[in-house]
């Protein structure tokens, strides 16, 4: 179907000549007054409209004109109004953009000038809408900002909304880049302490010998460089939520000392003697299985089950296909708006490979790769180049799809390692996964451990 093009100018000779001019490229409706233009405007929703100033009861003045503009915007603020002006006009119809018109053309209209400008129009009206109905469907299907329509998902959803009004500890399991510290962030949002702290620390990022003193603070002279009393991220959290993320990283050591603030809600800064009473809520989150750490000996049981009042598994996206191509599209769409390109979509090439992939990296790597599509994409539709992943591969069809994704995983670990020079962490981040994600998929697909390299 055509788009629909709403002519308004008094002059019926002038309407009639530009209908003859436009009407191959567009479906044109036409009104010689307010009150036509309003009723073709309800009855037709045209996404532009071409607008004279001069319109009866008194079209040697900009009034009725300006009122038009005033009423079609009222009943979309979105609608595209170009004025058709006069030279004399000008000043006026100046003043018709600054009132939302979109933009100005001198009568006469040159016929190639004007097709260009509708063209632009047109385009950025249906760009407009497009992102309005995807920013629609987010809020719909959104629930603190993570996408989700999978039933899977609706039920992590729902889990939220049962347990963010208690203090209970939340302990958050999922493959890297699913979104934990996301869901961490709806479960504070949701709660009674919305409105104090939220705290997040990666505890895989930071050193051992660190990390007692960052969890609970230190006081002045309790080890060389400790040259004032500090905060500990626990005691910063106070009366909030502290998160910490991979959780099963925390030596031993530290684990011991934890469960003690667990178990009273009190601590001892290092270096210190005093003991402070913090109220927190704890939320946790690991890509790694602690129960084998608790049968191996790196992760305490008794700590276990005090941070693990209440499980929450996150699916990897390879099991969401009903939000896969959603969320790329949003993806594509926000990033659009942030580095300001515009028009570009998806080829259906890559929406199929998209939809193929099994995204070992998950939401995260779907990200990534589709900003990284974005920026480097050349034309307006986003092929599986851009995104740098391949169509059909070498699968046999007889190849069932836990085999394919195998094969898949198996090339990129392969490929990551040879990019970084065996260097682990280099190819995890390459991958937009952990560490610990990176060293399982070896063992699962039985690829051995280079020589060390880091």
């Amino acid at each position: 179907m055509k788009p629909k093009l709403l002519i308004v100018d008094d002059d019926e000779e002038i309407r009639t000549q530009m209908k003859w001019a436009l009407a191959k490229e567009y479906d044109i409706v036409m009104a010689g007054d307010r009150a036509q233009a309003r009723d073709q405007f309800q009855a037709n929703h045209p996404l532009v409209v071409l607008l004279d100033l001069g319109l009866p009861p008194n079209p040697a003045t900009p009034d009725e004109g300006l009122a038009t503009l005033s009423e079609l915007l009222a009943l979309d603020k979105q609608a595209k109004i170009v004025i058709i002006t006069g030279q004399s006009e000008r000043n006026i119809a100046l003043r018709a953009v600054g009132n939302g018109a979109y933009d100005i053309i001198g009568k006469p209209a040159d016929l190639d000038e004007l097709k260009m400008l509708l063209k632009r129009c047109f385009h950025v009206a249906h760009l407009e809408r497009e992102y309005q109905q995807i920013q629609q469907q987010l809020n719909h299907d959104t629930f603190e900002g993570i996408l989700g329509t999978n039933l899977r998902m609706q039920t992590v959803f729902d889990t939220i909304r049962k347990v963010a009004p208690s203090s209970a500890p939340v302990l958050i399991l999922g493959e890297s880049g699913t979104g934990k510290e996301m869901v961490a962030q709806a479960i504070h949002h949701k709660s009674p302490r919305k409105n104090e702290p939220f705290i997040a620390i990666n505890c895989s990022a930071i050193p051992e010998s660190l990390m007692e003193s960052e969890l609970f603070g230190h006081e002045k002279g309790a080890f060389t460089g400790a040259h004032q009393m500090r905060k500990g991220r626990i005691e910063s959290a106070h009366g909030g939520t502290l998160f910490l993320d991979e959780i099963g990283e925390i030596p031993l050591s530290i684990q011991v000392k934890l469960l003690r603030f667990l178990q009273e809600q009190r601590l001892e800064r290092v270096g210190g003697r005093q003991e402070i009473t913090v109220d927190v809520r704890i939320v946790s989150a690991t890509n790694a299985n602690l129960k084998k750490g608790m049968q191996q000996g790196t992760f305490r049981e008794d700590l276990f089950y005090r941070i693990a009042v209440v499980q929450l598994l996150l699916p990897p996206l390879r099991e969401r296909d009903e939000d896969i191509t959603f969320l790329a599209q949003s993806f594509l769409q926000r990033i659009c708006l942030e580095i300001g390109k515009t028009g570009l979509t998806f080829g259906s090439d890559a929406l199929r490979v998209i939809r193929q992939y099994p995204w070992p990296g998950n939401v995260r790597e779907l990200q990534n790769r589709v900003r990284r599509a974005a920026i480097m994409t050349e034309g307006k539709r986003v092929t599986p180049q851009d995104l740098e992943l391949t169509q059909e591969g070498s699968i046999p069809p007889s190849t069932t799809l836990k085999e394919a994704r195998e094969k898949i995983e198996r090339e990129m670990v392969i490929q990551a390692l040879k990019r970084n020079s065996g260097k682990i962490t280099a190819a995890a981040t390459d991958l937009g996964i952990s560490r610990p994600t990176f060293y399982e998929l070896m063992e699962k697909l039985g690829i051995e451990k280079p020589e060390s390299k880091e």
